[in-house]
């Protein structure tokens, strides 16, 4: 079977999931109309081509915090892979053998110890949601870093869950024989929403990332802004990073696709730390376009579960290799023989 875009793992993880883990993977808050315009936001940017530059030697290499990556696109963290796959998270990280960066979710349903021993010398980064028990927290970061763990990426979008429409009509639960593996959280299932994840600590502020910084020397990442005030209060704190992402359209609805928010938080950052993005990269131009933007790197989301669903760390292998492939071709029609050379002199915003 012949893959020849990242629609043709979509197709194939809807056709061999169950219905109802189809949806919770694909699903949104609400109307989906964030999730939707994650992608649809990347086709009103049109590219302005360059040519005869010499393209003979094109270096796709860059960055993050001072780690070197093949290409810069990562795998964002998504929770309980083993929904997709039998080795779950385990079979997703030896993708890093491509020399990237994988973020792997508080909520892995393998252990951290056995994603690590099954790619040792991967760069990975931890994202954390503050559990009620701030205990559970320092034991866990402790943890990842004693294994090597290159980062922290905080996800402050969740002071609830969202309002997932289909997962509350199909009544999703976890299958009995799935669970959090690192730390022990209590899944409630309850009349209003899918799922209650009670133990993230809905309380975490801005006053917790001094605690944080105590008690790991890992570069910390936002995961969630979306504004400029919320971008100042970051350098204000001192973080490392600003990843932005909307959770990929699943916490609040109508809130701005993140192409779209990318603009007013490298704005306010002015270059003074890296910011990322997540949310709606399904082609190498969309990766093209959200550099051009100001985004250091871009971390994948759905993609890779697709892939998982395919053939475990191959179908995670070939997404990447198909994205790195579409990225290189972008780079080429458009002049830039280094990342360096992609700027916002690429993009122009249809009028359509």
């Amino acid at each position: 079977m012949a893959f020849v875009c990242l629609a043709d793992f979509q197709a194939f993880a809807k056709d061999n999931l169950p219905k109802s883990t189809w949806e919770f993977i694909e699903g949104g808050a609400d109307e989906c109309i964030t999730r939707d315009e994650n992608i649809s936001a990347y086709k009103k940017i049109r590219l302005r081509p360059r040519f005869l530059r010499d393209m003979s030697v094109v270096d796709t290499k860059t960055t993050i915090q001072g780690s070197e990556i093949s290409f810069p696109v990562c795998i964002a963290p998504t929770g309980f892979h083993c929904l997709c796959w039998p080795d779950g998270e385990q079979s997703t990280a030896k993708a890093e053998a491509m020399n990237i960066c994988y973020v792997t979710s508080t909520y892995s349903s393998c252990f951290y110890d056995d994603i690590v021993a099954g790619a040792p010398n991967g760069l990975r980064w931890i994202q954390l949601y503050v559990q009620r028990d701030r205990k559970i927290t320092k034991k866990l970061i402790q943890k990842v870093e004693s294994l090597g763990y290159k980062a922290l990426v905080l996800t402050v979008d969740t002071p609830a869950l969202g309002n997932r429409l289909q997962d509350n009509r199909n009544r999703f639960s976890f299958p009995a024989l799935l669970s959090t593996k690192n730390i022990h959280v209590p899944i409630e299932e309850n009349s209003e929403s899918l799922l209650s994840v009670s133990s993230i600590d809905s309380s975490t502020s801005w006053k917790d990332i001094a605690w944080l910084k105590s008690i790991t020397q890992m570069p910390i990442i936002l995961k969630g802004i979306l504004t400029r005030e919320d971008a100042e209060l970051a350098i204000s704190h001192n973080v490392q990073g600003i990843l932005v992402s909307n959770h990929g359209g699943r916490q609040l609805d109508t809130v701005p696709a993140t192409i779209d928010a990318l603009t007013e938080v490298v704005n306010a950052v002015q270059g003074r730390i890296e910011v990322y993005l997540d949310g709606g990269i399904r082609t190498g131009t969309d990766v093209l376009k959200a550099l051009a933007l100001g985004a250091r790197c871009v971390f994948l989301g759905r993609p890779i579960l697709w892939g998982l669903t395919y053939k475990g760390e191959e179908g995670v292998r070939q997404v990447l290799n198909l994205l790195k492939k579409e990225f290189y071709r972008s780079m080429v029609f458009t002049g830039c023989r280094s990342i360096s050379e992609i700027s916002q002199d690429l993009v122009q915003f249809s009028k359509l």
